[in-house]
């Protein structure tokens, strides 16, 4: 019955949440109620005791079982919705989500806890093209942003010392960069429920967007909402900035869809193909969120490891060798890795999944002609139903 609620679009709209804890929580309960028909949820954590008291999906039982989040959330909101489509992702929002599903989603919105990931997700949202809208939430306030791709962008909204951070971590060796947990963040029921509500508000804006460009609505793009509980109050503040030099700001287009490849095609014919496509002798694959390592080595002793593994699963591999344990805290460690894959690379038997490219990405590659960017359109069928008003 509102005036401007259309059912059928947001039957039809394709939301993603990354991070499923107290505000992911309190998001995916209102699009469920709303009856936003496709939801991707990402997270790669378990339920601790910790989160009982601020997330509405989350049961003791789950604790004790040490269920991951993004399934028990699917399983929740399903029963305060049966005909919602959801698809939990246990992973990574950079290792573990292919750019190809970002690609589908009408919005994303971001219900994170640490720079790193901000950093990551939007990042990934600038190559699709797709706005986000990030939340924030501690103690009694909080605060919601909406990015635009060439209107407003997270990083360039940075302080040089979460620069200066950032820069640190990503250029640490994989072996010795430990994936970042959920934060210890002090926060009430309350604020996730308010910061989330206007996430939410912002999102269903984005999925009527004809209504905004009619002016029925006015958006949070470009801007900053913040909440202050303690003594209650809200403000809002231009938040537009987008420097033309920023490390973020990568045009991946034009996509070219390829029906025959996957994250399950050996990497051998997948060069094949794309230099087949581009009518070049030789191509490279630029591994931009995981390089594949293939040696570890010692930095004192002549001890070294061969995982053949991406580096975003290098720490679960030291993890369950005490050797591996052991030597990492007394020694430390070189590692050996590949950031590109051109015709060298040693194991292109290897498929692109073992390299570490997730189901339905977007490989960058480099030809003698320019930048490409391919689309593994084959891995779209695993997400029909999903994604098959596209």
């Amino acid at each position: 019955m509102l005036s401007w609620f259309k059912a059928e679009k947001v039957n039809d709209a394709k939301v993603m949440v990354v991070g499923a804890g107290a505000l992911g929580n309190e998001v995916l309960k209102n699009l469920a109620l709303f009856g936003v028909g496709n939801i991707v949820i990402v997270d790669f954590d378990t339920i601790e005791r910790s989160n009982l008291s601020r997330s509405v999906l989350f049961r003791l039982e789950d604790a004790y079982n040490k269920s991951f989040k993004a399934i028990v959330a699917a399983n929740r909101i399903k029963e305060i919705n049966p005909l919602v489509k959801v698809l939990p992702i246990c992973g990574n929002l950079e290792t573990g989500v292919g750019l190809g599903l970002y690609r589908q989603m009408d919005v994303i919105i971001g219900c994170l806890d640490n720079l790193q990931s901000r950093i990551g997700l939007n990042r990934l949202c600038i190559r699709a093209g797709k706005t986000w809208i990030d939340g924030g939430v501690g103690d009694l306030e909080g605060q919601v942003s909406v990015y635009q791709p060439g209107k407003s962008c997270y990083e360039c909204n940075l302080t040089e010392e979460e620069r200066t951070d950032f820069d640190r971590r990503i250029s640490c060796a994989g072996v010795v960069k430990m994936n970042e947990n959920a934060g210890r963040v002090a926060t009430t029921p309350v604020s996730a429920s308010i910061i989330a509500a206007i996430q939410v508000q912002e999102a269903m804006k984005i999925i009527h967007k004809d209504d905004i460009d009619s002016g029925v609505f006015s958006s949070l793009a470009g801007k900053l909402f913040v909440y202050e509980g303690m003594h209650p109050s809200f403000e809002i503040y231009d938040f537009a900035t987008d420097h033309p030099v920023c490390n973020a700001h990568e045009d991946w287009s034009p996509v070219i869809e390829m029906p025959g490849l996957s994250a399950d095609t050996k990497l051998h014919h997948v060069m094949q193909q794309i230099k087949n496509h581009l009518g070049v002798d030789s191509v490279e694959i630029n591994l931009r969120n995981n390089k594949f390592v293939e040696k570890i080595s010692s930095r004192l002793s002549n001890t070294s490891f061969s995982p053949l593994l991406p580096e975003s699963k290098i720490t679960n591999y030291i993890s369950i060798s005490k050797e591996l344990r052991d030597m990492q805290y007394d020694e430390g460690f070189y590692q050996n890795s590949y950031e590109n894959i051109d015709e060298t690379f040693p194991y292109l038997f290897f498929t692109l999944k073992q390299v570490g490219i997730p189901d339905f990405d977007v490989i960058q590659v480099t030809a003698e002609n320019g930048f490409f960017y391919f689309e593994l359109s084959k891995d779209k069928k695993k997400y029909e139903g999903l994604i098959a008003k596209s």
